[in-house]
């Protein structure tokens, strides 16, 4: 695709530079952000009564949205030009290891010139 952006791509970019300038978007971003974790969380259907493994839930589903939107966050700064499941991977890979992160070449970012 070269240097142009789907127009899907260049729409997300404007709403994330959007997000990230209006302090009142920003807040609702990360009210969002904990509907969709319990969201998440309540589909994963953990026994209601282990609230071990509803803590250990909710923090891994966390660590994966709070991965993601640093992701969107650098992809927004740097105007698209790393690709997007390129810069997921490594946050993901930050977050978790290598180890858990599988599918995707972590180590091989790919640049848009």
């Amino acid at each position: 695709m070269g240097d142009e952006q789907a127009p899907g791509e260049r729409f997300l970019l404007d709403c994330l530079h959007l997000m990230i300038a209006t302090p009142a978007l920003r807040a609702r971003h990360l009210d969002s952000q904990y509907a969709l974790q319990e969201a998440i969380v309540d589909a994963l259907g953990n026994d209601p009564t282990d609230t071990e493994a509803a803590f250990r839930a909710r923090a891994a589903t966390s660590a994966c949205l709070a991965a993601t939107h640093t992701a969107l966050t650098r992809w927004t700064e740097d105007n698209g030009r790393t690709p997007l499941p390129d810069l997921i991977t490594k946050a993901l890979t930050a977050s978790f290891g290598a180890d858990a992160v599988t599918g995707h070449a972590a180590d091989a970012p790919t640049e848009r010139s």
